[in-house]
């Protein structure tokens, strides 16, 4: 019987069978989208480039041209450091600005306790359609390593743990609030992205995660009542169990350069739904045809039993082929009926 796409969505998250393999994005550059067939739709500045990069309008086209089964709406705390611009206009944040606790005075946070900063996403839940959709922002890790530099964050978390605890309650207390909000809404995935690893491993041991990460996440996670899917680049292997134990639904993207995501199928894919990864490196200078054969060999190893979301391995950046990112979709459609049934 055919799903809707949100049906689909929340199926794989279960680790059930859908009717086929779902095929979602967790975000999506503007200039990306700028270069898809029908780009006249997000050309142009968006109202909303200071938080979500897309206005409703735009973000279902978005979904409708690439095929997705799902839409996301973004919003992140501000991260207090500075930036500059790399290739292609994408913003790249620098030195941390966050030295001492004196510097927590240039830390000024939207407050999540007004009804009119949940305008927009309570828009985006109430005209959803058939969509999954997807609340992504950061749990509050990410934005106090790179508000304090990741150098200084490592070193504080030896020379001055009361320093980063601090910090990180700023961001974990916010995140509270906004996480309840937003359950009370209508979205149907709640993604945080809280990047902590290196290609070889975490940023930091797993006991500091254990101790001073996990306790932080449970606090925040006791108001989310949607499926929670992490997302961090990387090796994040170390601490799958405890992600697990915190409830996880789904984690992506298994970077493929760090993770051997059928290994991962293997030892975690009964507990977990696996999200990923479609090598950006094809998906930017590869072919069409090389593409449809990546899909293909995913879809075989990995989506047996359900508990698979076919994604890009990371997000649709700037520098990929729309041509690529086409066949990407039409494959999941082509190979990604079940009863899976590929050689």
């Amino acid at each position: 019987m055919e799903m809707s796409s949100r049906e689909r969505v929340l199926a794989a998250l279960n680790r059930e069978v859908p009717d086929r393999v779902p095929y979602c994005e967790l975000n999506i550059d503007r200039s990306f989208a700028q270069k898809l067939k029908g780009a006249e739709a997000y050309i142009g500045n968006s109202a909303l480039q200071q938080g979500n990069p897309f206005s409703l309008d735009e973000a279902k086209a978005l979904s409708e041209n690439l095929g997705l089964d799902n839409m996301f709406y973004l919003l992140r705390q501000p991260v207090y450091a500075k930036s500059h611009t790399g290739k292609d206009g994408r913003q790249f944040s620098g030195n941390g600005l966050i030295k001492t606790e004196a510097d927590f005075e240039l830390i000024d946070l939207p407050d999540p306790h007004k009804d009119e900063f949940y305008a927009e996403a309570e828009k985006f839940g109430k005209n959803k359609g058939d969509f999954a959709l997807f609340f992504l922002s950061r749990m509050g890790l990410a934005p106090a390593m790179l508000s304090m530099g990741i150098q200084n964050f490592s070193l504080a978390l030896y020379d001055n743990p009361g320093l980063v605890e601090k910090l990180l309650d700023i961001y974990f207390d916010w995140m509270v609030v906004v996480a309840e909000r937003i359950s009370q809404l209508d979205f149907d995935v709640f993604a945080t992205a809280d990047d902590c690893a290196f290609k070889t491993g975490l940023m930091f041991s797993p006991q500091i995660f254990q101790d001073m990460i996990v306790p932080r996440y449970r606090r925040v996670l006791e108001k989310v009542t949607l499926p929670w899917v992490f997302h961090s680049d990387g090796n994040i292997t170390e601490v799958l169990d405890m992600l697990i134990d915190l409830g996880v639904a789904g984690v992506h993207p298994f970077e493929n350069t760090a993770v051997d995501i059928r290994t991962i199928k293997r030892d975690f894919g009964h507990r977990i739904c696996l999200l990923g990864n479609i090598d950006l490196n094809i998906l930017g200078m590869g072919t069409p045809e090389e593409t449809t054969g990546e899909v293909h060999g995913l879809i075989r190893d990995l989506a047996q039993g359900g508990g698979y979301i076919l994604t890009s391995g990371n997000s649709l950046a700037e520098f990929l082929k729309p041509e690529c990112v086409f066949a990407m979709s039409e494959a999941v459609r082509k190979y990604g009926r079940y009863p899976i049934n590929l050689v």
